[in-house]
């Protein structure tokens, strides 16, 4: 029996690794921690999981660690996890600042802990096909790409930038960055991000837009923002258009739905492709068995914070800016 337990439950990724965990027979949920205590009532009667006063005491019943809390708490809770020796699956992004992302790593290290990063899109079937259409050179030599990743607004503790570290730029740039640096096999060099407030009414942005040159050359821009709205069927996108020399790639990660019509719950999608969740909980369990290195770690994490961080720079200075 592989033992969980559950380290802030603030994001609403945080119930759907639960239940993806709980449907499995070796797995036993151990309990959930969070430093709200009656957001971690609501969560234990929900998800039916034991509650623990004390973060310690939790971790030390468990072979592994998921990190589900506001974002400037990863670190906090990923540093307890290491300490006792256990493996962490973290959401994203890794956390609020490159230093807090470069003390998780080291920690971790230290106590030869694996850091795993919630980056589910990799995960997708599609993305994987994609990646071996590129490297067979379908597409030619690639020449340029456009990404998106829109949401709704998820309000709460998303729009208090003491917690969340930002905005839409925070929330939505992780993923696709994530993305394209596996695909491509590259890294981001440079940024030019604009982005405002003109949706919400909130103290962080919700709409943002940024142009990015990769280390292999080709320019990419990306709309990170909270744009559907409350009515709209389904919570958002991810895509990236691929140009090259040969052909184009388009990649529409969550377009696998069905359109249901009720007359309680009025129109709404339904998603049948593949639960990226459970397949990142799945190779957090290969982590924990074994040991291995995950296929999203802690450096992705860094690299795409870094990415955040340059594109927020760049916009209170006006101009491009180098990502070291």
């Amino acid at each position: 029996m592989t033992r969980i337990s559950i380290l802030g439950i603030a994001h609403m990724h945080g119930y759907s690794y639960v239940k993806a965990l709980k449907g499995k027979r070796d797995v036993e949920i151990v309990g959930i921690y969070d430093h709200d205590r009656s957001r971690m009532a609501r969560a234990s009667t929900t998800l039916e999981v034991k509650s623990y006063d004390h973060p310690e005491e939790l971790v030390a019943a468990s072979d592994g660690v998921i990190v589900a809390s506001e974002n400037s708490t990863h670190r906090e809770f990923v540093e307890i996890a290491a300490r006792c020796g256990k493996h962490v699956l973290c959401e994203k992004p890794i956390a609020t600042s490159v230093e807090d992302a470069e003390g998780m790593i080291d920690i971790c290290h230290i106590n030869n802990v694996r850091l795993q990063m919630a980056f589910p899109v990799r995960y997708s079937a599609s993305v994987r096909k994609a990646k071996e259409l590129i490297k067979n050179g379908l597409l030619g030599e690639i020449v340029s790409l456009v990404g998106t990743n829109h949401g709704r607004m998820p309000g709460g503790w998303f729009v208090d930038p003491e917690l969340s570290g930002g905005g839409a730029v925070m929330d939505h740039t992780v993923h696709v960055v994530d993305t394209v640096r596996w695909l491509l096999d590259c890294e981001f060099k440079q940024v030019y991000a604009v982005y405002d407030t003109l949706i919400h009414d909130t103290r962080v942005e919700d709409c943002g837009l940024e142009m990015f040159r990769l280390s292999t050359g080709q320019y990419m821009t990306l709309d990170c923002s909270w744009s559907r709205p409350r009515i709209h069927p389904y919570w958002g996108d991810v895509t990236i258009h691929i140009v090259g020399t040969r052909g184009t790639l388009f990649l529409d990660i969550f377009n696998s739905k069905i359109e249901v019509s009720s007359s309680e719950k009025g129109n709404r999608w339904e998603n049948y492709g593949d639960d990226l969740d459970l397949l990142l909980t799945r190779e957090f369990l290969e982590v924990i068995h074994s040991g291995k290195e995950p296929f999203t770690n802690g450096e992705d994490g860094l690299r795409a914070l870094e990415v955040v961080s340059a594109a927020y720079r760049s916009f209170r200075e006006g101009r491009e800016i180098e990502i070291v």
